[in-house]
Protein backbone atom coordinates (compact mmCIF):
# COMPACT_ATOMS: atom_id res chain seq x y z
CA UNK A 1 0.00 0.00 0.00
CA UNK A 2 1.33 3.31 -0.61
CA UNK A 3 -0.03 6.66 -0.46
CA UNK A 4 1.15 10.41 -0.43
CA UNK A 5 -0.65 12.78 1.70
CA UNK A 6 -0.62 16.46 0.43
CA UNK A 7 -0.32 18.84 3.42
CA UNK A 8 0.75 22.59 4.01
CA UNK A 9 4.56 22.46 5.35
CA UNK A 10 4.00 23.53 8.84
CA UNK A 11 4.90 22.01 11.86
CA UNK A 12 8.76 21.43 10.60
CA UNK A 13 8.51 17.41 10.63
CA UNK A 14 6.84 16.73 13.85
CA UNK A 15 3.51 17.11 12.61
CA UNK A 16 3.91 15.34 9.19
CA UNK A 17 4.62 12.67 11.51
CA UNK A 18 1.68 12.70 13.56
CA UNK A 19 -0.66 12.94 10.56
CA UNK A 20 0.95 10.23 9.39
CA UNK A 21 0.35 8.05 12.50
CA UNK A 22 -3.11 8.99 12.38
CA UNK A 23 -3.58 8.01 8.85
CA UNK A 24 -2.84 4.70 9.68
CA UNK A 25 -4.54 4.90 13.22
CA UNK A 26 -1.46 4.09 15.15
CA UNK A 27 -1.67 0.49 13.03
CA UNK A 28 -4.76 -0.20 15.18
CA UNK A 29 -5.43 -3.11 12.50
CA UNK A 30 -2.08 -4.50 13.05
CA UNK A 31 -0.12 -4.22 9.73
CA UNK A 32 2.92 -3.60 10.70
CA UNK A 33 5.55 -4.64 12.37
CA UNK A 34 7.48 -1.43 12.23
CA UNK A 35 6.73 2.39 10.80
CA UNK A 36 9.53 4.71 10.18
CA UNK A 37 9.55 8.23 10.42
CA UNK A 38 12.23 10.18 8.08
CA UNK A 39 12.72 13.62 7.11
CA UNK A 40 14.25 15.09 4.12
CA UNK A 41 17.42 16.53 6.27
CA UNK A 42 19.73 13.95 5.51
CA UNK A 43 21.24 12.29 2.07
CA UNK A 44 21.21 8.76 1.77
CA UNK A 45 21.77 6.01 1.58
CA UNK A 46 25.91 6.43 1.54
CA UNK A 47 25.81 2.95 2.58
CA UNK A 48 23.10 -0.01 1.61
CA UNK A 49 20.04 0.93 4.33
CA UNK A 50 20.38 -3.74 3.82
CA UNK A 51 23.08 -3.20 6.64
CA UNK A 52 21.23 -0.78 8.74
CA UNK A 53 18.31 -2.97 8.83
CA UNK A 54 20.22 -6.62 8.85
CA UNK A 55 21.99 -4.96 11.97
CA UNK A 56 18.95 -3.68 13.96
CA UNK A 57 16.77 -6.73 13.40
CA UNK A 58 19.13 -8.36 15.43
CA UNK A 59 18.49 -5.54 18.43
CA UNK A 60 16.44 -6.43 21.06
CA UNK A 61 14.69 -2.68 21.28
CA UNK A 62 10.84 -1.23 21.18
CA UNK A 63 12.55 1.75 19.25
CA UNK A 64 15.50 2.67 17.40
CA UNK A 65 17.34 5.18 14.91
CA UNK A 66 21.04 5.69 13.46
CA UNK A 67 22.57 8.71 15.62
CA UNK A 68 21.70 10.10 19.07
CA UNK A 69 22.65 13.46 21.18
CA UNK A 70 24.49 13.36 24.18
CA UNK A 71 22.75 14.28 27.20
CA UNK A 72 23.93 18.32 28.46
CA UNK A 73 23.69 20.04 31.54
CA UNK A 74 22.58 23.08 31.44
CA UNK A 75 19.84 22.60 28.65
CA UNK A 76 21.39 24.93 26.06
CA UNK A 77 17.75 25.90 25.17
CA UNK A 78 16.54 27.17 28.70
CA UNK A 79 19.90 27.47 30.21
CA UNK A 80 18.72 25.23 33.31
CA UNK A 81 17.85 21.80 34.11
CA UNK A 82 19.35 19.14 31.58
CA UNK A 83 18.51 18.43 28.31
CA UNK A 84 18.41 13.92 27.86
CA UNK A 85 19.94 11.62 25.65
CA UNK A 86 17.84 11.44 22.62
CA UNK A 87 17.93 9.33 19.53
CA UNK A 88 18.05 12.06 16.76
CA UNK A 89 14.76 11.82 15.03
CA UNK A 90 15.36 12.15 11.63
CA UNK A 91 15.39 8.72 11.34
CA UNK A 92 13.42 7.10 14.00
CA UNK A 93 11.96 3.36 13.89
CA UNK A 94 9.11 2.30 16.12
CA UNK A 95 8.21 -1.30 16.92
CA UNK A 96 4.88 -2.77 17.02
CA UNK A 97 4.31 -2.64 21.05
CA UNK A 98 4.98 0.99 21.24
CA UNK A 99 3.37 1.84 18.27
CA UNK A 100 0.30 0.23 19.20
CA UNK A 101 0.37 1.04 22.67
CA UNK A 102 -1.94 3.90 24.68
CA UNK A 103 1.53 5.38 25.83
CA UNK A 104 1.98 6.15 22.32
CA UNK A 105 -1.15 7.48 20.91
CA UNK A 106 -1.30 10.24 24.21
CA UNK A 107 2.03 11.35 23.58
CA UNK A 108 1.18 12.17 19.77
CA UNK A 109 -2.08 13.74 21.17
CA UNK A 110 -0.62 16.01 23.02
CA UNK A 111 1.53 17.45 20.02
CA UNK A 112 0.19 20.49 18.72
CA UNK A 113 3.10 21.73 17.03
CA UNK A 114 5.84 24.55 16.83
CA UNK A 115 6.07 27.65 14.75
CA UNK A 116 10.00 27.56 15.31
CA UNK A 117 12.62 25.27 14.47
CA UNK A 118 14.20 25.47 18.40
CA UNK A 119 10.24 25.14 19.69
CA UNK A 120 10.07 21.90 17.22
CA UNK A 121 13.29 20.56 18.76
CA UNK A 122 11.84 20.92 22.02
CA UNK A 123 8.60 19.85 21.33
CA UNK A 124 9.66 16.30 20.08
CA UNK A 125 13.25 15.49 19.15
CA UNK A 126 14.49 15.83 22.91
CA UNK A 127 11.27 14.89 24.44
CA UNK A 128 10.85 11.34 22.70
CA UNK A 129 13.99 8.79 23.87
CA UNK A 130 13.57 10.07 27.61
CA UNK A 131 9.89 10.21 27.84
CA UNK A 132 9.86 6.42 26.21
CA UNK A 133 12.85 5.14 28.41
CA UNK A 134 10.82 6.24 31.83
CA UNK A 135 7.91 4.18 30.94
CA UNK A 136 10.04 1.07 30.74
CA UNK A 137 10.54 1.06 26.53
CA UNK A 138 14.17 -0.10 25.22
CA UNK A 139 16.03 2.32 22.67
CA UNK A 140 18.82 1.52 20.69
CA UNK A 141 20.95 3.04 17.53
CA UNK A 142 22.88 1.89 14.86
CA UNK A 143 26.00 3.83 15.68
CA UNK A 144 27.42 3.50 19.23
CA UNK A 145 27.67 7.39 19.45
CA UNK A 146 28.67 7.51 22.96
CA UNK A 147 32.35 6.50 21.56
CA UNK A 148 32.86 9.79 19.73
CA UNK A 149 33.11 12.28 22.77
CA UNK A 150 30.80 14.85 21.36
CA UNK A 151 27.54 15.48 21.82
CA UNK A 152 26.31 15.94 18.76
CA UNK A 153 28.66 13.08 16.72
CA UNK A 154 25.81 13.30 13.47
CA UNK A 155 27.40 16.67 12.49
CA UNK A 156 30.33 17.50 14.95
CA UNK A 157 31.98 13.52 14.24
CA UNK A 158 30.63 13.46 10.67
CA UNK A 159 33.89 12.06 9.56
CA UNK A 160 34.07 9.80 12.13
CA UNK A 161 30.56 8.30 11.28
CA UNK A 162 31.20 8.02 7.65
CA UNK A 163 34.39 6.20 8.33
CA UNK A 164 31.56 3.34 10.76
CA UNK A 165 29.38 3.66 7.61
CA UNK A 166 26.54 5.82 8.54
CA UNK A 167 23.93 5.18 5.72
CA UNK A 168 22.84 9.02 6.99
CA UNK A 169 24.82 12.51 5.66
CA UNK A 170 23.52 15.22 7.51
CA UNK A 171 22.56 18.42 5.20
CA UNK A 172 22.92 20.86 7.65
CA UNK A 173 26.65 20.11 8.04
CA UNK A 174 26.86 21.64 4.45
CA UNK A 175 24.94 24.95 5.19
CA UNK A 176 25.31 25.93 8.72
CA UNK A 177 26.53 28.88 9.72
CA UNK A 178 30.49 27.92 9.86
CA UNK A 179 31.10 29.68 12.56
CA UNK A 180 29.80 26.34 14.39
CA UNK A 181 31.58 24.15 12.59
CA UNK A 182 34.74 25.78 13.38
CA UNK A 183 34.54 26.13 16.55
CA UNK A 184 33.90 22.03 16.98
CA UNK A 185 37.04 21.30 14.13
CA UNK A 186 33.87 19.39 12.40
CA UNK A 187 35.44 17.84 9.54
CA UNK A 188 32.66 17.62 6.31
CA UNK A 189 35.33 17.75 3.71
CA UNK A 190 37.03 14.45 4.98
CA UNK A 191 33.29 13.09 5.64
CA UNK A 192 33.42 13.51 1.64
CA UNK A 193 36.23 12.10 0.93
CA UNK A 194 35.43 8.98 2.85
CA UNK A 195 32.39 8.60 1.07
CA UNK A 196 34.23 9.28 -2.45
CA UNK A 197 36.28 6.51 -1.14
CA UNK A 198 34.25 4.08 0.13
CA UNK A 199 30.69 4.56 -1.25
CA UNK A 200 29.04 4.42 -4.57
CA UNK A 201 26.58 6.86 -3.69
CA UNK A 202 25.59 9.36 -6.79
CA UNK A 203 27.44 12.54 -4.91
CA UNK A 204 26.03 14.75 -7.41
CA UNK A 205 22.30 14.50 -6.18
CA UNK A 206 24.12 16.30 -2.92
CA UNK A 207 24.91 18.98 -4.73
CA UNK A 208 22.18 19.56 -6.89
CA UNK A 209 19.80 19.84 -3.93
CA UNK A 210 21.92 21.88 -1.79
CA UNK A 211 22.49 24.96 -3.74
CA UNK A 212 18.82 25.10 -3.90
CA UNK A 213 18.98 26.58 -0.31
CA UNK A 214 22.94 27.34 0.84
CA UNK A 215 24.39 30.73 0.87
CA UNK A 216 26.81 29.87 -1.57
CA UNK A 217 29.38 31.31 0.57
CA UNK A 218 28.75 28.97 3.72
CA UNK A 219 28.39 25.99 1.42
CA UNK A 220 31.91 26.48 0.37
CA UNK A 221 33.46 27.25 3.42
CA UNK A 222 31.61 24.00 5.14
CA UNK A 223 32.41 21.80 2.10
CA UNK A 224 35.96 23.20 1.12
CA UNK A 225 34.90 24.07 -2.69
CA UNK A 226 38.41 25.09 -3.25
CA UNK A 227 41.03 23.41 -5.04
CA UNK A 228 44.61 23.99 -4.78
CA UNK A 229 45.58 22.50 -7.98
CA UNK A 230 49.48 21.47 -9.06
CA UNK A 231 51.27 21.94 -11.99
CA UNK A 232 51.30 18.52 -13.48
CA UNK A 233 47.95 16.28 -13.88
CA UNK A 234 46.71 15.06 -10.78
CA UNK A 235 45.57 11.51 -13.51
CA UNK A 236 49.20 11.13 -15.26
CA UNK A 237 48.40 7.31 -15.95
CA UNK A 238 44.59 8.08 -17.51
CA UNK A 239 44.33 8.90 -21.25
CA UNK A 240 42.46 12.75 -22.32
CA UNK A 241 38.76 12.17 -21.81
CA UNK A 242 36.30 13.81 -24.04
CA UNK A 243 35.62 17.23 -22.24
CA UNK A 244 33.25 18.12 -25.03
CA UNK A 245 33.46 21.81 -27.14
CA UNK A 246 35.86 23.78 -25.24
CA UNK A 247 36.11 27.88 -26.37
CA UNK A 248 38.40 30.60 -25.11
CA UNK A 249 36.23 33.92 -25.09
CA UNK A 250 38.15 36.73 -24.97
CA UNK A 251 37.52 40.55 -24.71
CA UNK A 252 40.69 42.38 -26.24
CA UNK A 253 40.87 45.99 -25.91
CA UNK A 254 44.22 45.94 -25.00
CA UNK A 255 46.02 44.33 -28.18
CA UNK A 256 49.79 44.49 -27.11
CA UNK A 257 48.21 41.69 -24.40
CA UNK A 258 46.91 39.47 -26.96
CA UNK A 259 50.00 37.67 -27.25
CA UNK A 260 49.86 37.01 -23.27
CA UNK A 261 46.07 35.39 -23.91
CA UNK A 262 47.30 33.50 -26.31
CA UNK A 263 49.93 31.99 -24.68
CA UNK A 264 47.58 31.25 -21.71
CA UNK A 265 45.19 29.74 -23.66
CA UNK A 266 47.95 27.72 -25.31
CA UNK A 267 48.36 25.74 -22.23
CA UNK A 268 44.78 23.73 -22.83
CA UNK A 269 45.59 20.15 -24.08
CA UNK A 270 42.93 19.84 -26.44
CA UNK A 271 41.60 21.90 -29.22
CA UNK A 272 39.37 24.65 -28.71
CA UNK A 273 37.67 27.35 -30.28
CA UNK A 274 39.34 30.84 -29.94
CA UNK A 275 36.30 33.94 -29.69
CA UNK A 276 37.06 37.64 -29.62
CA UNK A 277 35.25 40.78 -28.81
CA UNK A 278 36.86 44.15 -29.66
CA UNK A 279 36.04 47.66 -30.63
CA UNK A 280 37.17 48.51 -33.94
CA UNK A 281 38.08 47.17 -37.33
CA UNK A 282 41.97 47.54 -36.94
CA UNK A 283 42.03 45.82 -34.28
CA UNK A 284 39.83 42.49 -35.04
CA UNK A 285 42.40 42.23 -38.11
CA UNK A 286 45.47 42.34 -35.75
CA UNK A 287 43.61 39.76 -33.63
CA UNK A 288 42.69 37.17 -36.73
CA UNK A 289 46.65 37.70 -37.78
CA UNK A 290 47.87 37.00 -34.25
CA UNK A 291 45.59 33.83 -33.75
CA UNK A 292 46.34 32.20 -37.41
CA UNK A 293 48.11 28.97 -37.18
CA UNK A 294 48.48 28.71 -33.30
CA UNK A 295 48.09 25.55 -32.19
CA UNK A 296 44.98 23.80 -30.83
CA UNK A 297 43.34 26.29 -32.20
CA UNK A 298 40.01 25.26 -34.37
CA UNK A 299 37.19 28.10 -35.53
CA UNK A 300 38.21 31.81 -34.75
CA UNK A 301 35.54 33.79 -34.25
CA UNK A 302 36.23 37.62 -34.13
CA UNK A 303 33.49 40.46 -33.64
CA UNK A 304 33.39 44.33 -33.23
CA UNK A 305 31.21 45.25 -30.27
CA UNK A 306 28.26 47.96 -31.29
CA UNK A 307 29.25 50.21 -28.52
CA UNK A 308 32.04 50.51 -26.02
CA UNK A 309 29.88 50.52 -22.78
CA UNK A 310 30.11 47.73 -20.24
CA UNK A 311 33.67 46.31 -21.62
CA UNK A 312 33.70 42.58 -21.13
CA UNK A 313 30.97 42.03 -19.46
CA UNK A 314 28.45 43.98 -22.21
CA UNK A 315 31.03 42.29 -25.19
CA UNK A 316 30.28 38.86 -23.27
CA UNK A 317 26.36 38.61 -22.43
CA UNK A 318 24.99 41.11 -25.70
CA UNK A 319 27.96 40.43 -28.48
CA UNK A 320 28.30 36.61 -27.43
CA UNK A 321 24.96 36.32 -26.50
CA UNK A 322 23.96 33.69 -29.74
CA UNK A 323 26.93 31.41 -29.26
CA UNK A 324 26.23 30.50 -25.38
CA UNK A 325 22.34 30.24 -25.74
CA UNK A 326 22.73 26.46 -27.07
CA UNK A 327 24.54 24.01 -26.09
CA UNK A 328 27.56 23.76 -28.68
CA UNK A 329 30.23 24.49 -26.20
CA UNK A 330 30.72 22.55 -23.13
CA UNK A 331 33.30 24.46 -21.38
CA UNK A 332 34.24 28.29 -22.02
CA UNK A 333 37.40 30.46 -20.19
CA UNK A 334 36.53 33.68 -19.84
CA UNK A 335 39.18 35.94 -20.49
CA UNK A 336 40.01 40.11 -20.81
CA UNK A 337 43.12 41.91 -21.59
CA UNK A 338 43.25 43.51 -17.92
CA UNK A 339 45.77 46.48 -17.07
CA UNK A 340 43.50 48.25 -13.94
CA UNK A 341 45.29 51.96 -14.36
CA UNK A 342 43.05 53.22 -11.97
CA UNK A 343 45.28 51.77 -8.95
CA UNK A 344 48.92 50.96 -8.04
CA UNK A 345 50.90 49.09 -10.93
CA UNK A 346 52.16 46.26 -8.21
CA UNK A 347 48.62 45.95 -7.45
CA UNK A 348 47.08 45.50 -11.16
CA UNK A 349 49.76 43.77 -12.05
CA UNK A 350 49.00 41.06 -8.97
CA UNK A 351 45.36 41.08 -9.76
CA UNK A 352 46.07 40.21 -13.07
CA UNK A 353 48.26 37.43 -12.04
CA UNK A 354 45.84 36.00 -9.61
CA UNK A 355 43.42 35.60 -12.57
CA UNK A 356 45.28 34.15 -15.46
CA UNK A 357 47.60 31.94 -13.43
CA UNK A 358 44.36 30.86 -11.53
CA UNK A 359 43.02 29.57 -14.31
CA UNK A 360 45.58 28.89 -17.11
CA UNK A 361 48.94 28.01 -15.40
CA UNK A 362 50.28 25.74 -17.16
CA UNK A 363 49.59 22.59 -19.05
CA UNK A 364 49.18 20.04 -16.23
CA UNK A 365 47.27 22.72 -13.97
CA UNK A 366 45.00 23.77 -17.10
CA UNK A 367 44.18 19.90 -17.57
CA UNK A 368 43.65 19.59 -14.12
CA UNK A 369 40.94 22.04 -14.51
CA UNK A 370 39.22 19.85 -17.00
CA UNK A 371 39.67 16.68 -15.43
CA UNK A 372 37.78 18.91 -12.40
CA UNK A 373 34.63 19.98 -14.83
CA UNK A 374 34.34 16.55 -16.33
CA UNK A 375 34.57 14.26 -13.30
CA UNK A 376 32.31 17.24 -11.19
CA UNK A 377 29.61 17.47 -13.44
CA UNK A 378 27.66 19.44 -11.12
CA UNK A 379 30.44 22.66 -10.97
CA UNK A 380 29.01 25.33 -13.07
CA UNK A 381 31.68 27.92 -12.37
CA UNK A 382 35.31 27.76 -11.87
CA UNK A 383 36.87 31.11 -10.07
CA UNK A 384 39.66 32.22 -8.38
CA UNK A 385 39.46 33.14 -4.51
CA UNK A 386 38.65 36.56 -3.33
CA UNK A 387 41.37 38.73 -4.26
CA UNK A 388 42.13 40.13 -0.93
CA UNK A 389 46.43 41.07 -1.28
CA UNK A 390 46.36 44.63 -1.39
CA UNK A 391 42.83 44.93 -2.05
CA UNK A 392 40.16 45.72 1.36
CA UNK A 393 37.74 43.30 -0.18
CA UNK A 394 37.28 40.57 2.70
CA UNK A 395 33.62 41.57 4.24
CA UNK A 396 33.01 44.50 2.05
CA UNK A 397 33.18 43.51 -1.70
CA UNK A 398 29.47 44.08 -2.05
CA UNK A 399 30.60 47.64 -2.02
CA UNK A 400 27.95 49.77 -3.84
CA UNK A 401 26.49 46.93 -5.87
CA UNK A 402 24.03 45.09 -3.62
CA UNK A 403 20.79 46.90 -3.98
CA UNK A 404 20.74 46.39 -7.24
CA UNK A 405 21.87 43.34 -7.60
CA UNK A 406 19.13 42.44 -5.23
CA UNK A 407 16.84 44.04 -8.40
CA UNK A 408 18.95 41.78 -10.75
CA UNK A 409 17.72 39.04 -8.41
CA UNK A 410 13.79 39.89 -9.09
CA UNK A 411 14.49 40.40 -12.88
CA UNK A 412 16.11 37.28 -13.25
CA UNK A 413 14.10 35.23 -11.24
CA UNK A 414 16.47 34.00 -9.11
CA UNK A 415 15.53 31.71 -6.37
CA UNK A 416 19.15 32.17 -4.10
CA UNK A 417 19.67 33.85 -1.28
CA UNK A 418 22.70 36.43 -1.48
CA UNK A 419 25.77 36.39 1.06
CA UNK A 420 25.24 38.64 3.61
CA UNK A 421 29.16 40.23 3.83
CA UNK A 422 30.97 38.69 0.73
CA UNK A 423 29.73 37.02 -1.92
CA UNK A 424 30.98 34.05 -3.79
CA UNK A 425 31.94 36.19 -7.15
CA UNK A 426 33.86 36.33 -10.47
CA UNK A 427 35.91 39.03 -9.60
CA UNK A 428 37.96 40.34 -12.28
CA UNK A 429 35.32 39.02 -14.51
CA UNK A 430 37.69 36.29 -15.46
CA UNK A 431 36.35 32.56 -15.13
CA UNK A 432 35.69 29.12 -16.50
CA UNK A 433 31.84 28.25 -17.03
CA UNK A 434 29.50 25.98 -18.41
CA UNK A 435 27.26 27.73 -20.66
CA UNK A 436 24.43 25.93 -19.23
CA UNK A 437 24.70 26.99 -15.98
CA UNK A 438 24.61 30.71 -17.21
CA UNK A 439 21.66 30.55 -19.44
CA UNK A 440 19.41 32.87 -17.78
CA UNK A 441 22.17 35.77 -17.71
CA UNK A 442 22.67 35.16 -21.43
CA UNK A 443 19.28 35.19 -22.06
CA UNK A 444 17.94 38.30 -20.84
CA UNK A 445 17.91 40.77 -23.19
CA UNK A 446 20.68 43.47 -22.45
CA UNK A 447 21.14 46.37 -24.20
CA UNK A 448 24.03 48.45 -24.65
CA UNK A 449 22.42 51.56 -22.63
CA UNK A 450 21.93 49.23 -19.71
CA UNK A 451 25.77 49.88 -18.77
CA UNK A 452 27.59 52.69 -17.81
CA UNK A 453 29.30 54.93 -21.18
CA UNK A 454 32.62 55.60 -20.89
CA UNK A 455 34.59 56.53 -18.51
CA UNK A 456 32.26 55.57 -15.88
CA UNK A 457 33.22 51.82 -15.48
CA UNK A 458 32.00 52.30 -11.65
CA UNK A 459 31.01 49.95 -8.56
CA UNK A 460 26.94 50.47 -8.83
CA UNK A 461 26.89 49.85 -12.78
CA UNK A 462 25.75 46.91 -14.64
CA UNK A 463 29.09 45.78 -15.24
CA UNK A 464 30.40 45.43 -11.67
CA UNK A 465 26.73 43.97 -10.75
CA UNK A 466 26.89 40.95 -13.12
CA UNK A 467 30.73 40.59 -11.87
CA UNK A 468 28.43 39.52 -8.45
CA UNK A 469 25.84 37.61 -10.05
CA UNK A 470 27.73 34.68 -11.92
CA UNK A 471 28.13 32.67 -9.09
CA UNK A 472 24.14 33.10 -7.96
CA UNK A 473 22.76 32.52 -11.37
CA UNK A 474 25.08 29.10 -11.45
CA UNK A 475 23.47 28.21 -8.17
CA UNK A 476 20.09 29.12 -9.48
CA UNK A 477 20.71 26.84 -12.13
CA UNK A 478 21.66 24.09 -10.58
CA UNK A 479 25.29 23.72 -10.07
CA UNK A 480 27.88 24.95 -7.65
CA UNK A 481 31.13 27.33 -8.03
CA UNK A 482 34.60 25.93 -7.25
CA UNK A 483 37.66 28.40 -6.50
CA UNK A 484 40.96 26.90 -8.13
CA UNK A 485 43.78 28.43 -7.19
CA UNK A 486 47.42 27.37 -8.21
CA UNK A 487 50.04 25.80 -5.61
CA UNK A 488 52.28 28.75 -5.47
CA UNK A 489 49.40 31.49 -5.12
CA UNK A 490 47.80 29.25 -2.28
CA UNK A 491 50.71 29.50 -0.35
CA UNK A 492 51.18 33.26 -0.66
CA UNK A 493 47.97 33.89 0.10
CA UNK A 494 47.27 31.45 3.21
CA UNK A 495 50.06 32.75 4.76
CA UNK A 496 48.89 36.44 4.01
CA UNK A 497 45.41 35.29 5.47
CA UNK A 498 46.80 33.77 8.33
CA UNK A 499 49.09 37.01 8.98
CA UNK A 500 46.04 39.83 8.55
CA UNK A 501 43.51 36.91 10.43
CA UNK A 502 46.39 36.80 13.56
CA UNK A 503 47.05 40.70 13.65
CA UNK A 504 43.35 41.71 14.32
CA UNK A 505 43.35 38.61 16.80
CA UNK A 506 45.82 40.04 18.52
CA UNK A 507 44.28 42.94 19.07
CA UNK A 508 41.02 41.48 20.54
CA UNK A 509 40.33 39.69 23.89
CA UNK A 510 41.88 36.15 24.13
CA UNK A 511 38.48 34.12 22.67
CA UNK A 512 37.45 31.63 19.92
CA UNK A 513 36.81 32.88 16.50
CA UNK A 514 32.73 33.21 17.47
CA UNK A 515 33.30 35.22 20.62
CA UNK A 516 35.98 38.05 18.58
CA UNK A 517 33.35 38.40 15.87
CA UNK A 518 30.64 39.06 18.59
CA UNK A 519 32.85 41.62 20.12
CA UNK A 520 33.31 43.32 17.23
CA UNK A 521 29.92 43.18 15.77
CA UNK A 522 28.78 44.23 19.16
CA UNK A 523 30.73 47.25 18.21
CA UNK A 524 29.65 48.23 14.72
CA UNK A 525 25.90 47.37 15.90
CA UNK A 526 26.74 50.63 17.81
CA UNK A 527 28.13 52.45 15.33
CA UNK A 528 32.21 52.15 16.84
CA UNK A 529 31.32 54.36 19.75
CA UNK A 530 34.98 54.69 21.47
CA UNK A 531 32.81 55.13 24.63
CA UNK A 532 30.50 51.93 23.68
CA UNK A 533 30.39 49.33 26.17
CA UNK A 534 31.62 46.34 24.26
CA UNK A 535 30.96 43.23 26.26
CA UNK A 536 32.33 39.63 25.10
CA UNK A 537 29.16 37.58 24.96
CA UNK A 538 28.85 33.82 26.39
CA UNK A 539 28.42 32.11 23.35
CA UNK A 540 29.34 28.77 24.38
CA UNK A 541 26.35 27.57 26.33
CA UNK A 542 24.10 28.77 23.46
CA UNK A 543 26.57 27.33 20.46
CA UNK A 544 26.47 23.88 22.39
CA UNK A 545 23.18 22.78 20.12
CA UNK A 546 24.55 24.47 17.00
CA UNK A 547 22.22 27.65 17.79
CA UNK A 548 24.28 31.50 17.07
CA UNK A 549 24.02 33.60 19.39
CA UNK A 550 20.96 36.39 18.67
CA UNK A 551 22.73 39.47 17.75
CA UNK A 552 22.45 42.70 19.14
CA UNK A 553 19.57 44.93 18.70
CA UNK A 554 19.40 46.82 15.56
CA UNK A 555 21.75 50.79 15.59
CA UNK A 556 19.40 54.09 16.39
CA UNK A 557 19.04 56.11 13.75
CA UNK A 558 21.69 58.60 14.62
CA UNK A 559 24.28 55.65 15.06
CA UNK A 560 22.82 54.50 11.64
CA UNK A 561 23.89 57.69 10.21
CA UNK A 562 27.32 58.37 11.94
CA UNK A 563 28.42 55.27 10.66
CA UNK A 564 26.89 56.38 7.01
CA UNK A 565 29.22 59.40 7.15
CA UNK A 566 31.97 57.29 8.22
CA UNK A 567 31.91 55.17 5.39
CA UNK A 568 31.20 57.80 3.12
CA UNK A 569 34.56 59.00 4.19
CA UNK A 570 36.39 55.82 3.93
CA UNK A 571 35.25 55.26 0.38
CA UNK A 572 36.48 58.89 -0.69
CA UNK A 573 39.68 58.58 1.03
CA UNK A 574 40.50 54.80 -0.97
CA UNK A 575 38.27 55.65 -4.32
CA UNK A 576 39.74 59.33 -4.66
CA UNK A 577 42.87 60.58 -2.45
CA UNK A 578 42.88 63.92 -3.92
CA UNK A 579 39.85 64.41 -3.26
CA UNK A 580 40.62 63.82 0.63
CA UNK A 581 43.61 65.80 0.35
CA UNK A 582 41.67 68.54 -1.25
CA UNK A 583 39.15 68.66 1.53
CA UNK A 584 41.86 69.39 3.94
CA UNK A 585 43.52 71.21 2.59
CA UNK A 586 40.24 73.63 2.21
CA UNK A 587 39.42 73.13 5.96
CA UNK A 588 42.94 74.17 7.24
CA UNK A 589 42.85 77.50 4.94
CA UNK A 590 39.40 78.17 6.09
CA UNK A 591 40.24 77.16 9.73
Amino acid sequence: MSEIIIRPNVGFDVLPYKEGLEKIDFDRECKFDEVLMVNHTCYGPIYPFEELFSEMESRQCDFWGVTAHMEMTPNPFTGTGRLPYHINTNFLAVRAPLLRSPPFRKYWGAIKGADTYEAAIQEHETRFTDHFTELGYVSDTYLDCRKYGTHYPAILDIDETMVDRNPLLKRRAFFHDPRFLEHYAADLPRAIDVMRRTSDYDESMIWRNVVRSAELRNLNTNASLTSILPDVRMKQDATLPDYGRVAVCAHVYYTDMLEELLQLADTIPVEYDFIATTETEEKKAFIEKAIAGRKNVGKVIVRVVEKNRGRDMSSLFITCRDLFMDDRYDLVCRLHTKKSPQVAAGRANMFKRHMFENLLNSRGYTTNVLDMFHDNPWIGVGVPPLVHIGYPTMGHVWFANREKAELFKIGLDLNINFDTDTPVGAFGTMFWFRPRALRKLFSHPWSWEDFNPEPHHVDGGLAHVLERLICYVAQDAGYTTQQIINSRLAGWNFGMLEYKLQKISAALPNADFTGQYNFLDHWRRTGYRIDSPHPAPAEHAVIEMGILPPAPPPPTVSQSLEVLILSAKRSIAHRYPWALKLLLSLRRNIG
